[in-house]
């Protein structure tokens, strides 16, 4: 594993339609290890690894796609009221009892470190809305102005680390887990007989935006999105998620937005049984793979990725194990997903 890509990964802040900071990140490693790096409008990045040579008969190589969206969910200044409480909106998916009481950074002219100010019920006895919640800084309304102004967006302050053994835990492993194990293995991955484009795509977290064009644009044959599987956890009964962290990388099998190319999923179980790289098969909830797998005329796809506790929290958990069992099928398949095109005989 490699702990100091992951926590530069994880550490980069990167709300949706503001992802630079961690896309710099990756157009760096890509750039390393990749043929050509690309940017589109969206703010995807685009890594093409070529092929070792072209198939016989002068057609093109296979075309994959993996994507990981750099995107996390997080907040941004709407308005700072006269006693310098910031009001803000949420940009991605958040809940307003978690994000209460939590150390925030805005990312204004310089960066302004403050605190979600904890409201627990509304005025009729109702959990407390996002737009009921405040931030706190500290400093005076005139202090603040000089920092920070309506639009400037806001991401927690938790950074990745180890919790206990093998488990780490951060405020943004979905995806940024994704992001990881697609530029490791990118780094690890050897010669291919397929066009390989490596891809961290932007917000995801806001309806799939940065997918739908890299899709259309790289048109690829067979893609995987890499995202957090479901997994077990506290107040979460045996039957709602199918995957143990610990246990191995998850396969999707279907989600709430795609259902997957069954071939590709039978395949993928079978290359980790022959490999001995530990995965399960996952029912997710949705992601990248859904647009993917539409473009233009249709996309074999599917998701992978290590099990994610408590997605969409400030104490997501992710065990070792898991991403690097990711990396060996990303890996693994990039290396072999030629044999897969060349084999497949319908679903």
């Amino acid at each position: 594993m490699n702990s100091e890509l992951l926590q530069r990964v994880c550490q980069a802040p990167g709300v949706p339609g503001f992802e630079n900071a961690a896309q710099d990140i990756a157009a760096e490693v890509l750039d390393a290890c990749c043929d050509e790096v690309t940017r589109d409008a969206l703010g995807n990045v685009i890594g093409l690894k070529k092929a070792v040579a072209r198939p016989r008969g002068g057609r093109d190589p296979l075309r994959v796609m993996l994507a990981a969206h750099a995107d996390e969910p997080g907040m941004m200044v709407k308005h700072i009221n006269g006693k310098g409480f910031v009001h803000f909106i949420p940009v991605g998916g958040l809940n307003p009892v978690i994000v209460q009481s939590q150390r925030v950074i805005i990312h204004g002219r310089r960066p302004v470190r403050g605190a979600i100010v904890p409201k627990l019920n509304g005025g009729d006895g109702k959990p407390a809305a996002l737009t009921d919640l405040l931030i706190d800084t500290g400093l005076t309304k005139a202090r603040l102005e000089k920092r920070v102004q309506p639009g400037d967006t806001i991401t927690f302050e938790n950074d990745a680390s180890v919790l206990n053994g093998k488990m780490w835990v951060g405020r943004n492993f979905d995806n940024r887990i994704g992001v990881y194990c697609l530029l490791e293995a990118m780094r690890t991955v050897g010669e291919t007989q397929a066009d390989i484009y490596a891809v961290s795509t932007a917000q995801e977290e806001v309806g799939l935006r940065g997918a739908r064009p890299a899709a259309f644009g790289v048109a690829p044959d067979i893609a995987l999105a890499i995202d957090g599987s479901m997994a077990r956890g506290a107040y979460v009964g045996d039957h709602e998620n199918l995957c143990e962290p610990g246990k191995g990388t998850g396969i999707y099998v279907i989600d709430k937005l795609t259902i997957g190319h069954p071939g590709l999923v039978r395949y993928l179980c079978e290359m980790c049984e022959k490999a001995k790289i530990p995965y399960q098969r996952n029912i997710g909830g949705g992601t990248d793979a859904s647009a993917i797998q539409q473009s233009r005329a249709g996309v074999i796809a599917t998701t992978v990725g290590a099990p994610v506790r408590y997605m969409h929290s400030t104490v997501q958990l992710c065990h070792a194990d898991d991403m690097d069992a990711t990396v060996a099928l990303l890996v693994r398949f990039m290396e072999t997903a030629h044999g897969f095109a060349a084999g497949r005989k319908g679903r």
